[in-house]
């Protein structure tokens, strides 16, 4: 009989993380995505986020600059997805990385590249919540505060694709919250944290910095 832990690692094997690294950085003026974080960058961060918590599968979307993020990828042996709409936004990115998911996955994480910090404990949570609930939509939440990366079954594979993108993912899922969403509260600060502005990314650098000590 599959013990807990070899339900769990196989449902992991069924999952898939998509990392949206693929806009300007507009409001930054600098490419985040490449931008230093402790002893690596903010997109290595997201990275491992998934491959600490046994998420093998892992989608990052590039588009603008996104040769730049070629050989970081090459590294942790990832092939890029590019987006050839990216700058439609980046509910565009999104359906490119469902696009690319393999058949036999059974929904994805998806977290964009500027929200780095994220716990593998977090990611272990929301799994958990999925295999416990049966729901469709899985958030992480901190206090209160509903977060990345939610955990997005099969189910909504084909309504994603054939939406119009209008007000993106979020308006697409508010419709489905009630019947199909469940939240996590996590002691992850790291869900509800981007970086947007250089104060926000001297944020992030001092999160973990106190991660380390």
């Amino acid at each position: 009989m599959m013990n807990r832990n070899s339900k769990t690692q196989e449902l992991k094997n069924e999952m898939a993380a998509i990392i949206i690294a693929a806009g300007y950085s507009s409001r930054m003026k600098v490419f985040k995505p490449l931008l230093p974080l402790g002893e690596s960058t903010v997109l290595e961060h997201a990275l491992k986020t998934f491959l600490d918590a046994g998420v093998k599968k892992i989608i990052v979307v590039l588009g603008y600059q996104g040769k730049r993020i070629e050989p970081l990828l090459e590294k942790y042996n990832i092939s890029p997805v590019y987006n050839p709409k990216y700058d439609e936004g980046m509910y565009s990115s999104i359906v490119e990385g469902i696009k690319a998911l393999p058949s036999h996955s059974k929904g994805f994480f998806l977290l964009p590249a500027d929200m780095p910090l994220v716990k593998s404990s977090t990611i272990d949570a929301l799994l958990e919540a999925y295999r416990r609930s049966g729901k469709h939509i899985i958030y992480p939440s901190y206090n209160s505060r509903r977060g990345h990366p939610p955990l997005i079954s099969s189910y909504f594979f084909s309504k994603i694709l054939a939406y119009d993108g209008g007000g993106g993912l979020k308006t697409l899922l508010k419709e489905y919250d009630k019947e199909h969403g469940e939240y996590v509260n996590v002691k992850d600060k790291g869900v509800i944290l981007d970086m947007d502005y250089f104060k926000e990314y001297q944020e992030l650098i001092d999160l973990e910095k106190c991660s380390k000590e």
